[in-house]
């Protein structure tokens, strides 16, 4: 088995390295049974079919596709925007060597490179079939099911027969594109095949959405260090390391991440991933009993981070680590030592009091105190007022950050940064004005306790659009998620953890590898900056706006984990109001 794995992660190395071999994965088989249907279709089915698909939906690798209604693909964007769409390739008889190409946009006017755009092979993983109780054991509650998420790299894929395969188109469309509708199409060829050219058209909307590192939108998806250097297996924060940190965090920092993910002691969450996080700060006991802090990592982690373009915070977790439990080396006995110290204990208060006094001198010689917070993940109102204490006590210079599920933050003056759980609390408008005009971030949260709408990789695509629409309506500055890449063993073959929902624990693959919920995790950021642009550019107009407005004002009061309620039309009709009021202010 360890041979395996390691031969496995040689594989995902060489594919990082070098996005132009032709190398890859197998996938697990399909635990589905095909159905009746689809057992009698294959045998009609060719050499290779294509069409296009709604990008909204997840599709079956065993089952035909139904014949789709849409024969040219027609997408919408701004300038600057990354629109996307999707198409399905399925073959009866297995076929080698599948590219898909992109045709150059041609409009009456104008022309854009066909370098815009990506076509990206979707792979599938193992997950659960979700449900309201996610924190189960495995088994009857949870059907096991396939299900494609991660956008590959590959230039060619050989498909196996009797089999489907999804393709996700990206456009990047280009600052200076001229406005108007442009022609293309995606080729798709193949060994032995008959090629297949899909149309598709493209309008670009004479408005321009800023660079990602403009977005007002608050990012927070916690990065997990030490994921990188086990599946690319390299050393811990080697040169190596940190090389591949760049690539694998870049996509997020495109994606308008807000926040350096940072730790204060040894795994602050207690093995709850499949990695224990390593010390970022190393803290020694002196023979003499005082303290010494070594913040070699943290500083070269948070430089990192910051050359990548995520610098706007640094959040350390967590003086309230789970199990209460810290790590430390000792001089006297040469030894690394374990310990769960009580918040109620003199010694953590001890312990605690000595570094932050440390790291606040620190900070500030590295001109970080401003940007930096002591940050903690839903603790109890007991545990809370205690380490609030502590650091008024002996670092008031500190901020404060929170994942709150306990509305701590109605009761602690100096949290700038609040992410309430989605499923339990909302803020009042007042409480959120109140904390804006602090200069204080409010954002919302969701994880496992949340099924819909959510980022597993069972959710239906269209719903991490949906949670930005959610921000939009509640007047949230964004959002948080554990987590960005806390992979479990193999990901990429399966992705359940433990008894958590499929996918819960990380958004990307290695080797910076997209998934499609991430793509529409950014395209829901997206809309909620083109509001908020809407918005201020045309403050003299606020009529010309009136219709969406009131359809966020209907989306903020109705329950967003209500799946009987119609979300999808809802956003759909919300995305089409935006696009088409772009269109008639830029008139």
């Amino acid at each position: 088995m360890k041979s395996r794995l390691l031969m496995f992660v040689l594989l995902s190395f060489a594919i990082c390295t070098n996005a132009q071999q032709f190398t890859t994965h197998k996938e697990a088989k399909d635990p589905v049974p095909v159905s009746a249907r689809s057992a009698k279709a294959w045998s009609n089915v060719g050499k290779l079919s294509a069409q296009w698909v709604s990008a909204d939906s997840l599709y079956s690798r065993s089952e035909v596709p139904f014949k789709s209604a849409t024969d040219v693909c027609r997408i919408e964007g701004w300038r600057g925007e990354r629109v996307a769409a999707q198409l399905l390739l399925w073959t009866g008889e297995g076929v080698d060597r599948v590219s898909c190409s992109v045709d150059e946009f041609s409009s009456s006017h104008s022309k854009l490179d066909a370098s815009i755009a990506t076509a990206r092979f979707v792979r599938y993983t193992i997950a659960d079939k979700g449900g309201y109780d996610c924190r189960c054991e495995r088994g009857p509650k949870h059907e096991t099911i396939l299900v494609p998420d991660m956008l590959d790299t590959l230039n060619f894929f050989n498909m196996d027969a009797k089999s489907v395969r999804p393709v996700w188109l990206t456009v990047k469309i280009p600052d200076n594109a001229q406005p108007g509708v442009y022609k293309s199409a995606i080729v798709i060829k193949a060994k032995g095949a008959k090629k297949i050219v899909l149309p598709l058209e493209m309008e670009v909307i004479n408005q321009t959405l800023p660079a990602y590192d403009n977005w007002s939108y608050h990012l927070d998806l916690w990065q997990h260090p030490s994921a990188v250097a086990r599946i690319m297996n390299i050393d811990m924060w080697s040169d190596e390391h940190f090389e591949a940190l760049k690539q694998q965090m870049r996509p997020l920092a495109e994606a308008g991440q807000k926040v350096i993910t940072t730790t204060l002691n040894r795994d602050p969450w207690g093995s709850q991933t499949f990695d224990d996080y390593e010390d970022m700060i190393i803290w020694t006991k002196k023979r003499d009993g005082g303290w010494k802090f070594d913040y070699t990592v943290f500083d070269r982690y948070v430089e990192t981070m910051m050359q990548i373009g995520i610098k706007k915070q640094i959040n350390c977790y967590s003086m309230l680590p789970w199990n209460n439990r810290l790590n430390w080396y000792e001089e006297k006995n040469n030894a690394f030592v374990v310990k769960s110290i009580s918040p109620k204990s003199k010694q953590y208060e001890e312990m605690w009091g000595a570094f932050l006094q440390d790291f606040v001198e620190h900070l500030r010689g590295k001109g970080w105190l401003e940007i930096t917070n002591i940050a903690t993940d839903e603790r109890s109102p007991e545990e809370m007022d205690i380490v609030i204490g502590i650091i008024n006590k002996y670092a008031p210079e500190l901020g404060f950050a929170m994942a709150d599920n306990h509305a701590s933050y109605r009761r602690i003056s100096n949290v700038r940064d609040c992410s309430v759980a989605q499923r339990q609390l909302y803020l009042t408008q007042d409480e959120i004005n109140e904390r804006r005009a602090k200069g204080y971030v409010t954002t919302f949260y969701v994880c496992c306790s949340t099924y819909f709408p959510n980022n597993f990789t069972y959710s239906q695509p269209w719903e991490s659009e949906l949670l930005s629409w959610h921000a939009i309506s509640k007047d949230y500055d964004g959002q948080l998620r554990w987590a960005y890449n806390s992979w479990p063993a193999r990901p990429e073959y399966d992705s359940r953890w433990r008894t958590m929902a499929s996918g819960d624990t990380y958004q990307v693959y290695s080797c910076g590898r997209s998934t499609m919920r991430f793509e529409r995790l950014i395209d829901g950021i997206e809309a909620y900056e083109k509001i908020k642009i809407l918005r201020k550019m045309y403050a003299h107009t606020p009529e010309a706006l009136e219709p969406l407005e009131s359809l966020l004002d209907k989306m903020a009061q109705m329950r967003l984990t209500d799946t009987n309620l119609p979300w999808h039309r809802m956003m759909h009709e919300a995305t089409e109001m935006l696009n088409n009021i772009s269109k008639n202010l830029a008139k």
